[in-house]
């Protein structure tokens, strides 16, 4: 079992390697233009990658909302 704030700090981690800025764990993601199409995309492999749990295209907006919903996504399936 993942611990919750292990994973939050792993994944802030993997966030901000892709998208070069720090961000906040509730920070808007996507709607604020943080993450575009292309950088979901490679948050998303590296999600995959490291915890074996794929995001499905069409909700890969909606999980990437925050860094705390990516970590709700992923607690629940690694």
């Amino acid at each position: 079992m993942l611990v919750a704030e292990n994973l939050e700090t792993e994944i802030l981690a993997i966030v901000e390697s892709v998208i070069l800025k720090p961000v906040a764990a509730d920070a808007s993601l996507v709607k604020s233009g943080l993450v575009d199409s292309m950088a979901a995309v490679d948050i998303t492999l590296a999600i995959e990658d490291k915890y074996g749990c794929g995001i499905p295209a069409p909700e890969i907006a909606e999980i990437l909302e925050t860094v705390q919903s990516i970590c709700q996504y992923v607690a629940a399936r690694a």
